[in-house]
Protein backbone atom coordinates (compact mmCIF):
# COMPACT_ATOMS: atom_id res chain seq x y z
CA UNK A 1 0.00 0.00 0.00
CA UNK A 2 0.91 3.77 -0.74
CA UNK A 3 0.07 6.30 0.48
CA UNK A 4 -0.09 10.28 0.34
CA UNK A 5 -1.76 12.92 2.39
CA UNK A 6 -3.87 16.16 0.73
CA UNK A 7 -3.25 19.42 2.85
CA UNK A 8 -5.43 21.81 1.32
CA UNK A 9 -6.50 25.75 1.51
CA UNK A 10 -3.51 26.71 3.63
CA UNK A 11 -4.62 30.28 2.72
CA UNK A 12 -1.07 32.14 4.93
CA UNK A 13 -0.78 35.58 4.91
CA UNK A 14 1.73 38.00 6.27
CA UNK A 15 3.09 37.64 9.27
CA UNK A 16 1.01 39.26 12.14
CA UNK A 17 -2.13 38.97 9.89
CA UNK A 18 -5.23 36.96 9.89
CA UNK A 19 -6.72 35.89 7.28
CA UNK A 20 -10.63 37.30 6.79
CA UNK A 21 -9.44 39.07 10.01
CA UNK A 22 -10.31 35.83 12.20
CA UNK A 23 -8.47 32.63 11.04
CA UNK A 24 -5.10 32.25 11.98
CA UNK A 25 -3.90 30.23 9.05
CA UNK A 26 0.12 30.42 9.89
CA UNK A 27 -1.05 28.70 13.31
CA UNK A 28 -2.82 26.27 11.43
CA UNK A 29 -0.34 25.06 8.95
CA UNK A 30 2.23 24.67 12.06
CA UNK A 31 -0.42 22.37 13.95
CA UNK A 32 -0.78 20.43 10.42
CA UNK A 33 2.84 20.20 9.96
CA UNK A 34 3.36 19.17 13.87
CA UNK A 35 0.66 16.92 13.43
CA UNK A 36 2.04 15.01 10.37
CA UNK A 37 5.72 14.66 11.65
CA UNK A 38 4.15 13.32 15.04
CA UNK A 39 1.98 11.17 13.49
CA UNK A 40 3.65 9.49 10.56
CA UNK A 41 4.50 6.35 12.13
CA UNK A 42 1.24 5.65 12.84
CA UNK A 43 0.44 6.25 9.27
CA UNK A 44 3.09 5.44 7.10
CA UNK A 45 4.43 4.75 4.65
CA UNK A 46 3.61 8.44 3.46
CA UNK A 47 5.01 8.94 0.21
CA UNK A 48 4.59 13.15 0.79
CA UNK A 49 2.04 16.29 1.05
CA UNK A 50 0.30 17.70 -1.22
CA UNK A 51 -0.95 21.02 -1.19
CA UNK A 52 -4.27 21.39 -3.31
CA UNK A 53 -3.94 25.03 -3.91
CA UNK A 54 -4.52 28.00 -1.95
CA UNK A 55 -0.90 27.59 -0.44
CA UNK A 56 -1.33 31.75 0.24
CA UNK A 57 -4.15 34.24 0.78
CA UNK A 58 -3.23 36.92 -1.64
CA UNK A 59 -0.40 35.44 -3.60
CA UNK A 60 2.54 37.41 -3.17
CA UNK A 61 6.37 36.67 -2.64
CA UNK A 62 6.33 37.31 1.16
CA UNK A 63 3.45 34.80 1.73
CA UNK A 64 4.84 32.37 -0.33
CA UNK A 65 8.43 32.45 1.57
CA UNK A 66 6.53 32.49 5.18
CA UNK A 67 4.69 29.02 3.52
CA UNK A 68 8.27 27.62 2.56
CA UNK A 69 9.92 28.64 5.60
CA UNK A 70 7.22 26.46 8.01
CA UNK A 71 6.90 23.89 5.22
CA UNK A 72 10.57 22.99 5.57
CA UNK A 73 9.61 21.47 9.30
CA UNK A 74 7.80 18.91 7.52
CA UNK A 75 9.34 15.56 7.28
CA UNK A 76 8.12 14.57 4.22
CA UNK A 77 8.53 15.91 0.85
CA UNK A 78 5.75 18.58 -0.42
CA UNK A 79 3.87 19.22 -3.53
CA UNK A 80 1.37 21.86 -4.91
CA UNK A 81 -0.77 23.22 -7.38
CA UNK A 82 -2.21 26.79 -6.93
CA UNK A 83 -5.65 28.00 -6.28
CA UNK A 84 -7.26 31.00 -7.15
CA UNK A 85 -5.47 33.22 -4.48
CA UNK A 86 -2.08 31.67 -5.93
CA UNK A 87 -0.32 33.51 -8.32
CA UNK A 88 2.17 31.36 -10.79
CA UNK A 89 4.84 33.92 -10.66
CA UNK A 90 5.53 34.54 -7.26
CA UNK A 91 5.20 30.87 -6.28
CA UNK A 92 7.98 30.35 -9.53
CA UNK A 93 10.15 32.27 -8.00
CA UNK A 94 9.91 31.16 -4.25
CA UNK A 95 9.59 27.57 -5.34
CA UNK A 96 12.53 27.89 -8.18
CA UNK A 97 14.20 24.61 -8.21
CA UNK A 98 11.50 22.53 -6.86
CA UNK A 99 11.29 18.90 -8.56
CA UNK A 100 7.29 19.16 -9.58
CA UNK A 101 7.48 22.93 -10.69
CA UNK A 102 7.48 23.55 -14.44
CA UNK A 103 9.80 26.32 -15.92
CA UNK A 104 6.81 27.92 -17.38
CA UNK A 105 3.28 27.62 -18.16
CA UNK A 106 0.58 26.20 -16.39
CA UNK A 107 1.27 24.26 -13.22
CA UNK A 108 0.06 20.73 -14.64
CA UNK A 109 2.29 17.87 -13.57
CA UNK A 110 2.71 14.27 -13.06
CA UNK A 111 3.97 11.25 -10.81
CA UNK A 112 4.16 7.97 -10.19
CA UNK A 113 3.59 5.63 -6.76
CA UNK A 114 3.69 2.48 -6.93
CA UNK A 115 1.23 1.34 -9.16
CA UNK A 116 -0.61 4.22 -9.47
CA UNK A 117 -0.61 7.86 -11.09
CA UNK A 118 -1.19 11.43 -9.25
CA UNK A 119 -1.97 13.99 -12.35
CA UNK A 120 -2.16 17.47 -10.84
CA UNK A 121 -4.02 20.30 -12.88
CA UNK A 122 -3.53 23.86 -12.78
CA UNK A 123 -7.35 25.40 -12.13
CA UNK A 124 -6.23 29.20 -12.16
CA UNK A 125 -7.46 31.73 -14.03
CA UNK A 126 -5.55 34.64 -12.64
CA UNK A 127 -8.07 37.57 -11.73
CA UNK A 128 -11.27 35.29 -11.40
CA UNK A 129 -12.32 32.84 -8.65
CA UNK A 130 -13.82 30.03 -10.76
CA UNK A 131 -11.74 27.18 -11.90
CA UNK A 132 -10.65 26.60 -15.68
CA UNK A 133 -8.36 23.72 -17.24
CA UNK A 134 -8.05 24.99 -20.52
CA UNK A 135 -7.00 24.01 -23.99
CA UNK A 136 -3.34 23.73 -21.79
CA UNK A 137 -4.67 21.61 -19.31
CA UNK A 138 -7.04 19.09 -20.91
CA UNK A 139 -4.23 18.75 -23.52
CA UNK A 140 -1.88 17.99 -20.75
CA UNK A 141 -4.52 15.36 -18.92
CA UNK A 142 -5.43 13.41 -22.66
CA UNK A 143 -1.47 13.21 -22.79
CA UNK A 144 -0.95 11.87 -19.21
CA UNK A 145 -3.48 9.39 -19.13
CA UNK A 146 -2.35 8.29 -22.85
CA UNK A 147 0.58 7.87 -21.32
CA UNK A 148 -0.87 5.69 -17.88
CA UNK A 149 -2.75 2.92 -20.13
CA UNK A 150 -4.85 1.36 -17.64
CA UNK A 151 -2.88 2.05 -14.30
CA UNK A 152 -5.18 3.78 -11.44
CA UNK A 153 -5.08 7.48 -11.55
CA UNK A 154 -5.55 9.89 -9.00
CA UNK A 155 -6.54 13.53 -10.22
CA UNK A 156 -6.27 16.42 -8.20
CA UNK A 157 -7.49 19.73 -9.15
CA UNK A 158 -7.97 23.11 -6.56
CA UNK A 159 -11.81 23.58 -7.83
CA UNK A 160 -13.86 20.25 -7.99
CA UNK A 161 -16.72 19.67 -10.46
CA UNK A 162 -19.04 18.19 -8.21
CA UNK A 163 -21.31 20.70 -6.26
CA UNK A 164 -21.53 21.27 -2.70
CA UNK A 165 -24.82 22.85 -2.23
CA UNK A 166 -23.20 25.85 -1.17
CA UNK A 167 -24.23 28.43 -3.59
CA UNK A 168 -21.69 30.97 -3.39
CA UNK A 169 -18.54 28.15 -3.84
CA UNK A 170 -20.51 26.01 -6.68
CA UNK A 171 -20.39 29.16 -8.83
CA UNK A 172 -16.84 29.13 -8.41
CA UNK A 173 -16.37 25.52 -9.79
CA UNK A 174 -14.39 24.26 -12.36
CA UNK A 175 -16.18 25.84 -15.52
CA UNK A 176 -14.92 23.11 -17.62
CA UNK A 177 -15.55 19.88 -15.73
CA UNK A 178 -17.49 18.53 -17.81
CA UNK A 179 -14.64 18.22 -20.49
CA UNK A 180 -12.47 16.98 -17.40
CA UNK A 181 -14.78 14.53 -16.53
CA UNK A 182 -15.69 12.97 -19.84
CA UNK A 183 -11.93 12.24 -20.12
CA UNK A 184 -12.19 10.72 -16.74
CA UNK A 185 -14.73 8.32 -17.77
CA UNK A 186 -13.15 7.34 -20.96
CA UNK A 187 -10.17 6.16 -18.82
CA UNK A 188 -9.43 2.43 -18.89
CA UNK A 189 -8.45 2.25 -15.51
CA UNK A 190 -9.52 3.38 -11.97
CA UNK A 191 -9.69 6.82 -11.55
CA UNK A 192 -10.86 9.10 -8.49
CA UNK A 193 -10.72 13.01 -8.67
CA UNK A 194 -10.21 14.99 -5.75
CA UNK A 195 -10.04 19.26 -4.79
CA UNK A 196 -10.41 21.18 -2.52
CA UNK A 197 -11.81 25.00 -2.09
CA UNK A 198 -14.57 24.18 -0.39
CA UNK A 199 -12.67 23.81 3.15
CA UNK A 200 -14.89 20.74 3.74
CA UNK A 201 -15.47 16.96 3.41
CA UNK A 202 -17.88 16.10 0.55
CA UNK A 203 -17.98 13.15 -1.98
CA UNK A 204 -20.17 12.40 -5.02
CA UNK A 205 -19.82 10.22 -7.63
CA UNK A 206 -20.19 11.08 -11.17
CA UNK A 207 -20.72 8.73 -13.53
CA UNK A 208 -18.52 6.43 -12.50
CA UNK A 209 -15.65 8.42 -11.10
CA UNK A 210 -15.46 8.83 -7.15
CA UNK A 211 -15.00 12.68 -6.60
CA UNK A 212 -13.80 13.89 -3.29
CA UNK A 213 -13.09 17.46 -2.17
CA UNK A 214 -11.15 17.49 1.01
CA UNK A 215 -11.06 19.95 4.66
CA UNK A 216 -8.59 22.70 5.18
CA UNK A 217 -6.25 22.47 8.39
CA UNK A 218 -7.73 26.70 8.76
CA UNK A 219 -11.07 27.69 8.65
CA UNK A 220 -13.85 26.29 7.26
CA UNK A 221 -16.62 27.86 4.68
CA UNK A 222 -19.44 27.68 6.42
CA UNK A 223 -22.40 24.68 5.63
CA UNK A 224 -25.30 27.11 5.01
CA UNK A 225 -27.03 25.73 1.63
CA UNK A 226 -30.29 28.30 1.55
CA UNK A 227 -30.73 30.11 -1.56
CA UNK A 228 -28.70 33.25 -0.86
CA UNK A 229 -26.91 32.80 2.13
CA UNK A 230 -23.99 34.75 2.18
CA UNK A 231 -20.95 32.98 1.90
CA UNK A 232 -18.66 33.13 5.69
CA UNK A 233 -16.22 30.84 7.13
CA UNK A 234 -16.04 29.60 10.15
CA UNK A 235 -13.70 27.90 12.88
CA UNK A 236 -14.51 24.59 12.71
CA UNK A 237 -11.67 22.06 13.58
CA UNK A 238 -9.09 21.33 10.65
CA UNK A 239 -8.74 18.38 8.89
CA UNK A 240 -5.97 16.21 6.49
CA UNK A 241 -6.62 13.84 4.45
CA UNK A 242 -5.02 10.46 4.00
CA UNK A 243 -5.17 8.90 0.61
CA UNK A 244 -3.84 5.23 0.19
CA UNK A 245 -3.94 2.75 -3.16
CA UNK A 246 -3.66 -0.87 -2.89
CA UNK A 247 -4.01 -3.60 -5.52
CA UNK A 248 -7.06 -5.05 -3.60
CA UNK A 249 -9.55 -2.37 -3.71
CA UNK A 250 -7.88 0.42 -5.10
CA UNK A 251 -8.11 4.18 -3.27
CA UNK A 252 -9.50 4.84 0.39
CA UNK A 253 -9.51 7.96 1.94
CA UNK A 254 -9.21 8.38 5.91
CA UNK A 255 -9.72 12.39 7.48
CA UNK A 256 -6.95 13.06 10.28
CA UNK A 257 -7.90 15.53 12.77
CA UNK A 258 -4.99 18.69 12.59
CA UNK A 259 -3.67 19.07 16.45
CA UNK A 260 -3.91 17.08 19.89
CA UNK A 261 -6.91 15.00 20.48
CA UNK A 262 -7.22 13.16 23.72
CA UNK A 263 -6.11 9.50 23.91
CA UNK A 264 -5.75 6.77 22.40
CA UNK A 265 -6.81 4.54 25.06
CA UNK A 266 -6.66 0.78 24.79
CA UNK A 267 -11.02 -0.59 24.47
CA UNK A 268 -9.75 -3.24 27.46
CA UNK A 269 -9.00 -0.36 29.70
CA UNK A 270 -12.06 -0.14 32.40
Amino acid sequence: MTSIIILSDTHIVAEGALAYGHSDTAAALMSAITTINTRLPELGPVEGVLVTGDLTDFGTEEEYRRFATMMQRLALPWWAIPGNHDRRGPMRSVFAGADWLPASGEVNWQRSFGDWELIALDTLREGAHHGELGDEGLAFLDAALSRIGTRPALVATHHPWMASGIAAMDADNLHDGAALMARLEAHPGPVRMISGHVHRTAFAQIGRVPCQIVPAPCHAVHLDRRPGAENCLALEPGALTLISHSSEQGFTSMQVPVGHVPGPWPFGEV
